[in-house]
């Protein structure tokens, strides 16, 4: 799988060791003052990235913005040439009111027919105020072609992040009520909450649900758990 202003600073030390190079070499009046190593992690990219899902018949794009779900960017076109897939994004509805959060949202976008998800493929993608072109491996468990199954699927978009794939209600999306890690690092459960009494609308469209979870030293195998919401299944994570 499985998405800076220091040169001003070299250059000056540059012309600093240019200048003392041709002066004595000054006495030390003491030892080195040890400096401590930073032990900080690296911040984590927020740069755009995809994942494959249903079994290479579609694609999660994740960008980063608002968590509301009206910011999310939208699929307006989308078309293949080989191996590339060219997205453009509608553009963000000026009146909508957005979040202040910044946090990875997925867009959803239908595989193309010709696109074969066992090779390695481009996404080129446009609009919504995002612009790019990413590279996504294939892998030899996809297959291309033919209509969606309609079950939950799953794929690596990052060392610990996974987007997950449910059919169902656009007005009854799923929420994560808990998610606990397995002892071996091999999987996680979800839980979503359950509600009898929502009422939902009759489309079938696909939810992608952004989970995070500890980057396991070895991603293949790694497998969902998914209780609740009439989700209760297990899910193999593509990536």
């Amino acid at each position: 799988m499985r998405i800076r202003t220091a040169l001003a600073i070299a250059a000056l030390a540059a012309s600093a060791t240019i200048a003392l190079a041709g002066c004595a070499q000054l006495e030390p009046v003491g030892p080195p003052v040890p400096t401590a190593e930073s032990t900080s992690s690296p911040e984590p990219s927020t740069d755009p990235t995809a994942a494959w899902l249903d079994g290479g018949r579609g694609i999660g794009l994740v960008t980063y913005g608002s968590s509301s779900l009206a910011c999310t960017p939208v699929v307006q076109d989308v078309n293949a040439d080989g191996q590339t897939i060219t997205v453009t994004l509608a553009e963000q509805d000026p009146t909508v009111a957005c979040t202040a959060d910044f946090a990875p949202r997925a867009t959803f976008v239908g595989v193309p027919e010709g696109v074969d998800p066992t090779k390695d493929v481009t996404v080129s993608f446009d609009g919504g105020g995002f612009q790019g072109r990413l590279p996504l491996a294939g892998n030899s468990v996809l297959s291309s072609g033919g209509s969606s199954d309609g079950k939950p699927s799953a794929g690596w978009f990052s060392d610990n992040g996974i987007l997950l794939l449910t059919w169902g209600s656009s007005t009854c999306r799923p929420v994560v009520s808990d998610l606990v890690e397995n002892q071996d690092k091999k999987g996680a459960t979800v839980t979503f909450q359950t509600d009898p009494a929502q009422m939902c609308t009759m489309d079938f469209v696909p939810r992608i649900t952004v989970l995070g979870v500890e980057a396991p030293a070895d991603p293949t195998g790694y497998s969902l758990t998914l209780k609740g919401d009439h989700l209760d299944g297990q899910v193999s994570v593509i990536g």
